[in-house]
């Protein structure tokens, strides 16, 4: 019995018909290719969201990323700050005005040996803690602080 190959020597399409014989002719195309014609049921059926824009995307004027720092990044940002003008050292403290640095709030992340008074408009629960434990202070801040 001959092969398949060797039974269709001399046909153009092999018993293909015209089109499916040439690259993904039968199936439609490749890929992706007819989603919204030849594959639409299937589309719709398994892909429903395919097409189009779905949600919600909030206007960036609405939204607002805070300038935020942790407490021990003061400690290691003391040179940085107070030769930009944004801290003072008097005797053994030393007096840092975050406000006008542009940070927006203080952070407990770290800790902190050097006595600061900190000037910050707002500061978590667990940053004001570690910089009165080593004997500095906070001013400006007016939001409730909760313990």
């Amino acid at each position: 019995m001959p092969s398949r190959t060797k039974k269709f020597r001399g046909l153009r399409t092999h018993g293909r018909g015209k089109k499916s014989g040439r690259g993904a002719g039968i199936i439609g195309g490749h890929g992706n290719a007819g989603l919204g014609k030849t594959k639409k049921i299937r589309t719709l059926k398994y892909d429903r969201y395919h097409f189009g824009r779905y949600g919600f995307k909030r206007p960036q004027q609405a939204t607002y990323a805070a300038n935020i720092l942790n407490v021990n990044e003061i400690e290691e940002k003391i040179d940085t700050l107070i030769s930009s003008g944004f801290a003072k050292k008097d005797g053994d403290v030393y007096n840092v005005d975050l406000t006008s640095a542009g940070i927006d709030k203080l952070l407990g992340t770290g800790n902190i040996s050097i006595r600061a008074n900190i000037t910050v408009a707002d500061i978590s629960a667990s940053a004001l803690k570690k910089i009165q434990a080593v004997g500095g202070s906070v001013l400006g801040f007016e939001t409730d602080v909760k313990e």
